[in-house]
């Protein structure tokens, strides 16, 4: 997910030195979305983590 993340932030970039700044809006918001969404599982799966060591 955050190699999708990082795809669209690069396309967002070179389309909006390129001048579309429709493609760019879009894509930007797209690998926003997909951070955040990496950042939340990120952080569930090591709060789960750290859950289960804790009880051993």
């Amino acid at each position: 997910m955050l190699k999708w993340a990082i795809i669209f932030a690069i396309i967002s970039l070179v389309t909006g030195l390129l001048g579309f700044r429709g493609v760019s809006g879009v894509t930007g918001t797209i690998a926003k979305v997909l951070f955040a969404i990496f950042l939340i599982l990120f952080l569930l799966a090591l709060l789960a983590v750290i859950g289960v060591f804790h009880i051993l």
